[in-house]
Formats: C-alpha cells, sequence, structure tokens
C-alpha cells in the first residue's frame, strides 16, 4: 500500500510547487555496468517522455569496462569521480544536477526507471518533498534480493532508522527515489559509502521532509554483484549508531546506574533473597555499575557538544546539552563531593573517639568514596564539556 511519511505545510503551495517542475535528472552511480545499462537508460527515456518532461541522464561512474562509451552513445552525461565510494558518486553528480527534481537508482537493471512516473505522481498528489519505491512492499523478483537481506537485513535497519530517528518509512534502503532538488540542497550530506542511504532518510527525517513510499517491482540485477552484506550492513549500523548519542551512550548509561543504584541500595539495607543478605560483594558492584553507567551516559553529551550528529527522534541529549551550564556541573559535583567528604570525616572521627577500635564498616567507607568519585567526575566531566561546547566560552 501507499504510505505518506510526513505530510506539513501548505498542500496548495506544494502541489503549484510540483506541477510547476518539469525538468528532472536521474543521477545512476556506476561501476563496471555495461551489460545492464543500455536497458535503464532506455527505461528513463520513456519514462520523461511518458511524463512529458525534460530529462538528464548522469552518471557518475568508476567504471573499468565499457560502460561510460555505452552511455555516452546512447546520450547520458558521464561523470568521473575523483574519489571512489557510493556516497561520494551521487553527491559529485549532485553538483551537475540541472532538474527541479532529482531521481536515483541503480544502473545494474534491478530498478524500472519506467516507474518514475508513478513516483512523481505520487509526490504530486500527497504534496510531498521525496518519493521512495519500496521494494518491501511491493514485488520482489526472485534471485534479485538473498533472503538475509530480504528478510532480516533490510527491514532490521529500516527499523533502527525508524527508531533513532523518526524516519517513518517502510523500505529506508531502497535505492529509487526522486527529490526535490531545493530540498535536497538544504540536506547536510557527508558520507562516501554505502551508509549515504541511510544518511539520507535520517537527514529527511530530521528536518521534517515529507516523504511518501510507492510499491515497485525488484528485478533481477544484470551483471557482478558489488554489495558485500555483512561489511556494507555494519556500516550502516555504525553510521546510524554514532549519530544516535541517546541510543548508543544514553540510555544504556542510565540503564546501569538504575541498576548499580537498585543493588547499592538493597546491600546496604541488607536486603535478604533466600535467606541471603545482599552483603559487601554486591555493593562494590552496584557502585561499579553506577559509576560505570555515569561514565558511559556522560559520553553522549559529549558527542553532541563535540560533533554535529543527525538530529534524533526525542532529542534528550540535545535538551539535556542545551540546559548544562558549567556553573550547574560544579555545583552538583561539589555537592556530592561535600556530602561524601563530610561523611568520611564523620566516619573519621567516630573511629578517632572510640580509640580507634570501632572501625568504620567497609559499607560506610564504600559510600563516602563512592560520593567523592561522583562529585570530582561530575566537575571535571563539566569542565571538559565546557571546552568542547565553546572553548573560547568567556
Amino acid at each position: 500500500s501507499d504510505k505518506t511519511v510526513t505530510a506539513t505545510g501548505n498542500n496548495i503551495r506544494g502541489k503549484q510547487e510540483c506541477s510547476e517542475m518539469t525538468n528532472i535528472s536521474l543521477v545512476i552511480p556506476t561501476m563496471n555496468e555495461e551489460e545492464g545499462i543500455t536497458e535503464c537508460i532506455d527505461a528513463a527515456k520513456d519514462a520523461f517522455d511518458e511524463m512529458g518532461m525534460d530529462g538528464e541522464i548522469i552518471l557518475s561512474d568508476s567504471s573499468t569496462d565499457d560502460t561510460a562509451k555505452i552511455a555516452k552513445k546512447k546520450g547520458a552525461k558521464v561523470l568521473k569521480p575523483d574519489k571512489p565510494g557510493y556516497g561520494y558518486a551521487y553527491r559529485y553528480a549532485f553538483k551537475e544536477a540541472s532538474g527541479d527534481l532529482i531521481a536515483m537508482g541503480d544502473g545494474d537493471t534491478t530498478y524500472d526507471f519506467r516507474e518514475l512516473p508513478s513516483l512523481i505522481e505520487k509526490m504530486r498528489q500527497k504534496n510531498a518533498d521525496m518519493a521512495m519505491g519500496s521494494r518491501l512492499d511491493g514485488e520482489i523478483k526472485p534471485g534479485s534480493m538473498p533472503k538475509l537481506h530480504e528478510y532480516i537485513g533490510n527491514p532490521l535497519l529500516t527499523r533502527f532508522l525508524n527508531k533513532f530517528y523518526g524516519a517513518g518509512v517502510k523500505d529506508a534502503h531502497s535505492g529509487m527515489r526522486v527529490i526535490k532538488k531545493n530540498e535536497l540542497e538544504k540536506l547536510d550530506l557527508k558520507s562516501d559509502g554505502m551508509e549515504f542511504a541511510s544518511e539520507m532518510i535520517m537527514e529527511a527525517g530530521a528536518r521534517d521532509l515529507r516523504i511518501v513510499e510507492k510499491p515497485i517491482v525488484y528485478h533481477e540485477r544484470e551483471g557482478e554483484a558489488t554489495l558485500h552484506s555483512f561489511r556494507d550492513g555494519w556500516r550502516h549500523v555504525r553510521f546510524m549508531l554514532k549519530n544516535a548519542p541517546s541510543y548508543l551512550f544514553f540510555w544504556p548509561g542510565v540503564s546501569l546506574i538504575g541498576a548499580g543504584a537498585a543493588v547499592t541500595a538493597l546491600s546496604v539495607t541488607e536486603f535478604t533473597f533466600n535467606s541471603t543478605n545482599l552483603g559487601i560483594n554486591s555493593q562494590i558492584a552496584g557502585l561499579l555499575l553506577l559509576l560505570t553507567g555515569l561514565q558511559v551516559s556522560s559520553l553522549s553529551i559529549f558527542t553532541h557538544a563535540a560533533s554535529e550528529p543527525v538530529k534524533e527522534k526525542g532529542e534528550i541529549t540535545q535538551r539535556i546539552t542545551s540546559a548544562f551550564s558549567l556553573e550547574k556541573g560544579l555545583g552538583f559535583g561539589s555537592i556530592a563531593t561535600s556530602l561524601g567528604g563530610i561523611y568520611g570525616m564523620l566516619l573519621i572521627l567516630k573511629w578517632y573517639q572510640s580509640g580507634f577500635t570501632d572501625v568504620p564498616t567497609a559499607t560506610e567507607g564504600l559510600l563516602s568514596f563512592a560520593a567523592i568519585t561522583v562529585g570530582l567526575q561530575t566537575a571535571f566531566n563539566s569542565f571538559f564539556l565546557s571546552i568542547a561546547s565553546d572553548p573560547y566560552e568567556a
């Protein structure tokens, strides 16, 4: 079924914008696609004729075979990127594209460019900024996609994107896409490799672009496959996690803090489980979990301050970073350190008054040193965060 992901803004204005777009550029990244490029170019020309639009076909080519030669004879414009990479090939070609609409797709016949008119019509109907062909909602021809990709890889990566960035799509890594050029220029696309496909959807979701999906047919490719399942899949996952500090650091850190605090509290209160008290060993484990969680959750704030990750769904890390100030961090750190220090001094005083016979328990000592450690860590982390955010701040 067709699906509209986001629909905001003035519908009348959007429909007028789409109807006024009469030029389209189809960008195809190629690497040794001589067996399928003729069919792809012919299909694209048929699509342009059907839509009555002026179109150009741009190959961003890194081939060592006759792909470029064939494409030039068919009337396509061929560019030679000065760096390798799937994402870089697209970014390199986007700068040369002149159309109001930018279409994307592979040159191995897996996508039938005769389906472009239906994608663009869906954009017009739904006042969308971007349209994607959904293979998972459409038809996947036998032999065109490994079962690992169809049932595990693509659905799982799509779920990550939807969870982290609120993309709201069903086939996030479909290579057949159409986007308005003015909206494409707003996306801060930087990746060079296969993770480019994820980055584009992440950026589109973060910037509230209106995306629609249309079921398409995914065909068996012509020529040798260039996709490496595990390596390229990991590149997508790695890129998403590096741009999701809340999910990578903050929530795991908070979970560790909660677990550590719970274990510590149960051990200090001598909670009994199956007639056994949680003693000093449990307290040590709980405090280590708590301190580890504090450090891990802090990394999410550092990451957001020191880099520019794609805006996540929920934006909790961004909100915490915005609310942070060096003075607040130093204040909390000073209070925790002082409380730990005062408690420790009272324990020493009690020990002194007993003639050094009433030795403080390990439980009491650990609580004191844990509070001091948390306070010092918070204070120094606050200085680091302040420097990472703005080293020249007065």
